[in-house]
């Protein structure tokens, strides 16, 4: 139960930053905030696999938060553009 909850807080901090440099934190909420973070943080941990560095937020290294940041960028950019048609 402690690990949900770090991984939610972890999640939301990452997914606040990521909406930040994306320029979208004041259209989104908290909740969005943290589903993009854990999202990002799958995706990111996936993309570290794919390029052969081990991204885990279980772990809790500094690589995995750089992926699971990198993630949730990605997703952020994938919704702006489905959402405008551009990335912004």
């Amino acid at each position: 139960m402690g690990g949900l909850i770090i991984a939610l807080i972890v999640g939301g901090i990452i997914g606040w930053l990521a909406s930040i440099v994306m320029r979208t934190d004041a259209q989104q909420g908290i909740v969005l905030n943290i589903i993009v973070g854990v999202a990002g943080a799958f995706l990111g941990s996936f993309l570290g696999n794919i390029f052969g560095m081990g991204a885990s937020l279980a772990s809790f290294e500094t690589i995995g938060l750089l992926w699971a940041f990198a993630g949730a960028l990605v997703l952020l950019a994938i919704v702006n553009l489905i959402r405008r048609g551009r990335i912004r």
